[in-house]
């Protein structure tokens, strides 16, 4: 049984800005504190954790037994992957040519900048704030996926001080929030398919110096908006070839009709 499509409206908002705040002000002291009793990375895979907890206790509210269906994760693991990979292959071969290989990257790197950020940025900002908002209420895909796009692209600017590239970070990162929460959307919810492939995505980046920042340079963006076409023309050939309608039309952009 699905809850009131009201009760999701407040309630999301308010368990992901609880999240935020304690993000804020309590994850350096929550990982050290960690970190004494553990390694690092598993110092900050609980951390992690332990600062979502307002988003796991609102989705057991809120779906109780359903819980893992309403993030997404009943979904394949094996074709989501399968999928990221050709996606993204763009970026590894094309950074592989034009980048050297990072020799200092280190395994808690990987972890950490990749499969971490990956991981609970998709399950935090897309399957929790968007996915819920999209899926369980009648707000579009504009105003579910606006704010949280914001949220995403503004903490992501401590990468700069400097002004323009500061509003170019913003500026990708806002795109890049959009552009996840389509795909989550059009791949029928399926966590683990973003998941997959946000973590390749940045593994690609790490693995060859292609940027300091989420910004990067020319070549960087080059191959990364070759990754990016290459998911939209796919997804929208398979839905082509299904005759399935679009997760996200002209009848849901800003307010839906009706909730499936």
């Amino acid at each position: 049984m699905k809850p009131p499509s009201k009760f999701v409206s407040w309630l999301v908002p308010l368990a992901f800005a609880l999240y935020i705040l304690i993000n804020r002000l309590y994850f350096a002291d929550l990982y050290h504190f960690l970190r004494d009793y553990s390694a690092s990375v598993v110092a900050y895979f609980v951390t992690y954790l332990l600062v979502g907890l307002p988003l796991f206790v609102t989705v057991i509210v809120l779906f109780r037994r359903q819980f893992f269906d309403a993030i997404g994760m009943p979904r394949s693991l094996i074709k989501a992957f399968g999928m990221a990979l050709l996606f993204t292959l763009p970026m590894f071969v094309g950074y592989a040519i034009v980048f050297d290989f990072n020799r200092e990257l280190s395994w808690q790197q990987i972890m950490l900048g990749a499969v971490f950020a990956g991981f609970f940025e998709e399950l935090y900002f897309r399957a929790f704030f968007f996915g819920l908002l999209f899926r369980y209420t009648r707000l579009g895909f504009i105003p579910a996926v606006l704010l949280g796009a914001i949220i995403f692209g503004s903490l992501h600017l401590y990468q700069s001080s400097d002004i323009a590239e500061v509003v170019g970070i913003f500026m990708m990162t806002f795109m890049g929030a959009g552009f996840f929460a389509w795909l989550y959307a059009e791949w029928k919810f399926n966590l683990w398919f973003i998941c997959l492939l946000h973590t390749l995505m940045n593994l690609s980046w790490m693995l060859f110096e292609a940027g300091d920042n989420a910004l990067g340079g020319v070549w960087s963006n080059v191959f990364r908006i070759m990754t990016i076409a290459v998911a939209i023309i796919v997804t929208l050939r398979i839905q082509k070839n299904a005759r399935a309608k679009p997760a996200v039309n002209r009848n849901n952009l800003w307010i839906r009709k009706k909730i499936n």
